[in-house]
């Protein structure tokens, strides 16, 4: 169950000022719980006391660090059934989805706590020619200083762990704004980091409306940003943030090509989970299907009749494989868009009902490239079926997208792998699988107006840090 109430962090303390936040239960649309809300003076108070606390987080042993990264993840497993829960109430996630995502939680944070005390730099040689013979480097990477982090509501406990937890490793203190819509997750890892001993201020998470935000992105004394949302929040951010460093992980239309020589039941599993895994409410979901003429029709035929015996229902029914979406808005929206699509003559092959928030696995054929449920990302249970004849062609539709996030790509051939490993215009090409996938140890991040820069622990971990050189003349002679 939950608590009647959760406090804010402010410089690792724990405060319950007021309850001013209420976090409604996405199923039933009833008051869950409620949270203390911080203004603009508890935003200002936190990083002051992240300034003063960077020194001692500079100076924390790299064995100190990992101390703090490996006991967070051990008590995340004594706790994994609460963190389910709620992440099942806040988020309307099936609990079996939930399940997965707090092992993550603990896998991001056991990477980082590995990775703390493996993060150092490199010898440099500099004699490359005779005006530098008797010279060579050093390098080592420092903390950037203090951090802001924005994290989103669809991963509210895994997508905090991809901030928080390479920010331990490499020594940066931090502010959290975890989405209003889903605080309670980051909460709970706040409270867990206040049983360490991490310097005082290392870090402060505050649920705030976006209204009174401004500071996590415009102060000076910050000097990263690093957002995960919408494209259209995140540019908007990094045109106020100043001189700080920003690294953005914004949103996608993520394209899926089937090949003739793709194994087509296979495919249809994995694209069953990457286009509808949490309805559809993740930026690498499978919104975009090429399939080459030739299996087109018998992919489309599987596709369809799996599609809709998926059960739609309560979060907590072990059973159900799509909750509702984060809300009723939400859900409207993109009934709106697939009623523009086929106003334009596209094809509803199934789905499409929305009962409240909730909307049934949808699948559609013959969008047009200029409908929203086409250019736009629909972040919902929706994707579009097209077939193609060229490769190339299908290559090509993939990188017309405004974004590119990741890719999946189902095909036997290594050449045609390697080519759309050169040629996709994307993050990263995923082969014989859905661009879904995202291993935590691995770079994830997009171009264009997907984002910048890189998360994954070890390149956030060099995100939010920087190279700093020793250059020694005659070192060693004697």
């Amino acid at each position: 169950m939950l608590e009647s109430k959760y406090p804010y962090y402010l410089a690792n303390q724990a405060e319950f000022p007021n309850e001013d936040l209420a976090v409604i239960n996405k199923a039933t649309g009833d008051v869950a719980t409620r949270v203390a809300l911080a203004g603009k003076a508890q935003i200002d108070s936190a990083i002051d006391a992240a300034v003063d606390a960077l020194p001692a987080m500079r100076r924390l042993p790299a064995y100190a660090r990992a101390d703090v990264l490996h006991h967070a993840a051990k008590r995340f497993e004594e706790r994994a059934d609460e963190l389910a829960y709620a992440l099942c109430i806040e988020a309307g996630k099936p609990i079996r989805d939930a399940k997965g995502e707090v092992v993550r939680l603990i896998d991001t944070f056991r990477i980082a706590a590995g990775e703390a005390t493996r993060f150092g730099g490199e010898y440099l040689p500099l004699d490359i020619s005779a005006r530098a013979e008797g010279y060579q480097s050093l390098t080592k990477w420092v903390p950037i200083g203090p951090c802001s982090f924005i994290s989103p509501f669809n991963f509210p406990l895994n997508l905090v762990a991809h901030k928080v937890a390479p920010a331990i490793a490499v020594g940066c203190p931090f502010v959290l704004k975890p989405a209003s819509m889903t605080p309670i997750g980051a909460l709970i890892i706040g409270e867990i980091l206040t049983e360490t001993d991490l310097p005082k201020g290392a870090f402060s998470i505050l649920p705030v409306s976006r209204e009174g935000a401004d500071l996590f992105t415009t102060d000076p004394r910050l000097k990263l940003l690093s957002f995960t949302g919408s494209p259209e929040v995140g540019w908007a951010l990094k045109a106020k943030a100043g001189k700080k460093k920003v690294v953005l992980e914004l949103g996608g239309n993520a394209g899926c090509i089937v090949h003739r020589d793709a194994d087509v039941a296979s495919a249809v599993d994995r694209i069953l989970i990457g286009a509808f895994y949490q309805s559809g409410q993740s930026c690498i979901s499978v919104q975009r299907i090429f399939a080459h003429e030739e299996i087109y029709d018998a992919l489309k035929a599987d596709l369809v009749a799996r599609t809709k015996a998926l059960k739609v229902g309560d979060p907590l029914d072990e059973d159900t494989f799509l909750g509702p979406l984060i809300s009723e808005k939400e859900a409207r929206r993109i009934e709106q868009w697939l009623d523009e699509a086929r106003a334009n003559g596209a094809t509803v092959l199934c789905g499409g009902r929305r009962n409240g928030a909730y909307l049934d696995a949808t699948l559609v054929e013959n969008a047009a490239p200029q409908d929203n449920i086409s250019a736009r990302e629909a972040f919902g249970p929706v994707a579009l079926l097209e077939p193609y004849n060229r490769f190339e062609d299908a290559v090509e539709k993939i990188n017309q997208s405004d974004f590119g996030l990741q890719a999946g790509v189902f095909t036997n051939d290594l050449n045609l792998a390697f080519y759309t490993w050169n040629e996709l215009e994307v993050g990263g090409v995923v082969i014989n699988d859905v661009p879904s996938i995202r291993v935590d140890n691995m770079p994830y991040g997009g171009v264009k107006d997907s984002g910048l820069g890189r998360e994954g622990v070890r390149y956030a971990m060099e995100e939010m840090s920087e190279i700093r050189l020793m250059v020694l003349r005659n070192a060693g002679r004697i």
